[in-house]
């Protein structure tokens, strides 16, 4: 994807049938629906792809034990549904992953044993394999820092683990296959409406300074947690739809969690699902609840959170995590929608929402990775009702997404490049020293520094050490001393001065001075 190329081909005077506003999850998998029936689309997304909430999720795609537990059965099956053409349309991004529940009171083994032989049978044929009743002995093989003081046993089921950045990247790439553009570092500033219709938007390149106007038949509203303010562009009076929920996780070194399976505690002191996942040969802790008063684009972690999460983890591990064992630290913003009344975030529906204003924007809210797709679909085709285009059926349940291959270790740093992996080589083939890390605790090298620019849009040094690679969240500290090097070789990429390269690394050490606990 080319950048440049693809903003003078949306900035050329034509009117597109659908113009989606947001590009994490929910717009990329709109995108990517709308360009798979052969309607021209163009998306625009204000920071860069899955900036946002997208990129700081619990790195799950899962059916939901929660929503099963809250009666929600069609958002279960849906997500279970949804779950498993996923892992078939991109297994080199999503594989399945073993969760164990430790069990410590008499009446879990069965309530929960019960509970998960359940969710294994709403998942039918796309299921990952049964769940299973698991000893002591077998809990501690399995999960061996596991707290074994009065340890009963546990429960052993399946869900999915993917890359959450890498898979909207992956999606983008995909839209770009298929004819869409799809365009970062573009804020939509003003909606335009011809007869009262939403018909155009302006945008701000927030790259370069300069405004365009871009035309379209209808345009979709998916910005998540900025939801409302989009609306209010469109009709200054609209009444909130969105309440923003905080969801807080830690990363630990791999020590804390060394076996090969997840540990989920189906219930904290806040009534929510706790998690410790390994991941990219870490773990993430996740995740805490906490309602907020507005969206911004960098929230950060209270302090209460972090000692929740950390209080948690003492609880059920024998190795007990300090604040100073904490790798990273990130936030993120649920869009969850409200129905007017006080409900507590944890209960809120995490259903999506259609809507279709007087002028015809369309807007789709809530929902979650795991069900990325459906809402695209659910999305397009209300847009092409609102605009009048033909009618075509969905093809993204059989779509495999760009990159697709089935025969990659998920434990190489660079199975998420799929198919793309031969490229790479080259790269490194062409320049050897492209063969080096970035830096000594990080496993990503340099060569996807390089290929981050050239094929995946990055601009911006955030771009590839928070997004194209995790490195901001695997460890803030070494990807700060890794930033010298990402800068200089982008630098080169994109003709920049040394003026550009001191100020992106300002920029990013501010960034991730807010991943740091102290």
């Amino acid at each position: 994807m080319n950048r440049e190329a693809l903003l003078q081909r949306a900035a050329d005077d034509r009117e597109f049938d659908l113009l989606v506003v947001g590009g994490g999850a929910t717009g990329l998998g709109v995108a990517v629906e709308a360009a798979s029936r052969g309607y021209d689309t163009l998306l625009l997304e204000q920071a860069d792809f899955a900036q946002g909430t997208s990129s700081r999720s619990t790195k799950l795609i899962h059916g939901g034990v929660r929503y099963l537990k809250q009666g929600n059965v069609s958002l279960v099956l849906e997500a279970l549904h949804e779950r498993g053409l996923l892992i078939r349309n991109a297994p080199h991004l999503v594989h399945h992953l073993g969760f164990v529940v430790p069990l410590y009171d008499w009446w879990e083994g069965p309530f929960y044993g019960i509970g998960l032989k359940v969710y294994d049978m709403m998942a039918g044929r796309l299921g990952l394999g049964p769940s299973e009743n698991l000893s002591p002995a077998e809990t501690l093989e399995r999960i061996p820092t596991i707290e074994p003081e009065g340890l009963r046993g546990g429960v052993i089921y399946y869900d999915g683990q993917f890359d959450d950045s890498r898979l909207a990247i992956t999606l983008a790439r995909t839209a770009d296959d298929l004819g869409a553009i799809a365009l970062n570092h573009l804020r939509v500033t003003e909606i335009e409406h011809t007869d009262g219709l939403a018909r155009a938007v302006r945008a701000l390149d927030t790259l370069t300074g300069r405004e365009h106007l871009f035309r379209a038949r209808v345009i979709v509203n998916a910005t998540g947690v900025f939801t409302d303010s989009i609306r209010g562009l469109d009709e200054p009076a609209s009444a909130p739809i969105v309440r923003p929920s905080q969801g807080v996780h830690i990363v630990l070194d791999r020590s804390f969690l060394p076996g090969d399976s997840a540990i989920m505690v189906p219930e904290t002191d806040d009534g929510r699902v706790l998690f410790a996942v390994p991941w990219h040969d870490r773990v993430i802790v996740g995740t805490t609840d906490t309602p907020v008063p507005e969206a911004t684009l960098e929230p950060r972690p209270l302090d209460e959170e972090i000692e929740f999460l950390l209080t948690h983890a003492v609880r059920y591990l024998t190795k007990d995590p300090t604040p100073e064992d904490v790798l990273s630290c990130f936030a993120g913003l649920r869009p969850l929608v409200s129905a007017g009344r006080g409900e507590d975030t944890a209960e809120l529906s995490r259903d999506h929402t259609v809507l279709v204003s007087p002028s015809g924007l369309v807007t789709i809210t809530g929902g979650k990775w795991t069900t990325y797709r459906r809402m695209g679909e659910d999305c397009v085709n209300q847009a092409a009702q609102v605009a009048g285009l033909e009618r075509r059926p969905s093809r993204t349940e059989e779509l495999r997404l760009h990159g697709w291959s089935d025969d990659l270790d998920p434990s190489d740093p660079q199975s998420v490049y799929g198919s793309d992996i031969g490229s790479l080589r080259a790269l490194i083939r062409s320049r050897p020293e492209l063969d080096e890390l970035v830096h000594p605790d990080l496993p990503y090298k340099r060569c996807e520094v390089v290929w981050a620019v050239r094929e995946e849009m990055a601009r911006r040094v955030e771009d590839v050490l928070a997004r194209r690679t995790r490195a901001l969240l695997l460890d803030a500290r070494a990807s700060v001393e890794a930033a010298p090097v990402v800068a200089r070789l982008m630098a080169e990429e994109l003709g920049r001065d040394r003026a550009w390269v001191e100020t992106e690394l300002a920029a990013y050490s501010e960034l991730a001075g807010g991943y740091l606990l102290g």
